[in-house]
């Protein structure tokens, strides 16, 4: 058995109570794991056609308000 399934099984033994923390941790846990690869690409560069294009839509009137 590997780990995701000795992880799952463990989880599924769990109460109600011991999943809210789980499930908070695992939020932040991943969110942080987001920011840190959103951050990389940002120094990378890997998103500045994207945003170069969003400027320019936006530039062009070509956006929606919010």
């Amino acid at each position: 058995m590997g780990k995701v399934e000795q992880i799952g099984s463990a989880i599924k033994a769990f109460s109600a109570a011991e999943l809210e923390p789980l499930r908070a941790w695992f939020a932040e846990f991943d969110a942080a794991k987001w920011d840190r690869q959103l951050e990389g690409d940002v120094a990378a560069g890997r998103l500045d056609k994207l945003a170069e294009r969003a400027l320019a839509e936006h530039a062009a009137i070509r956006t929606a308000p919010p």
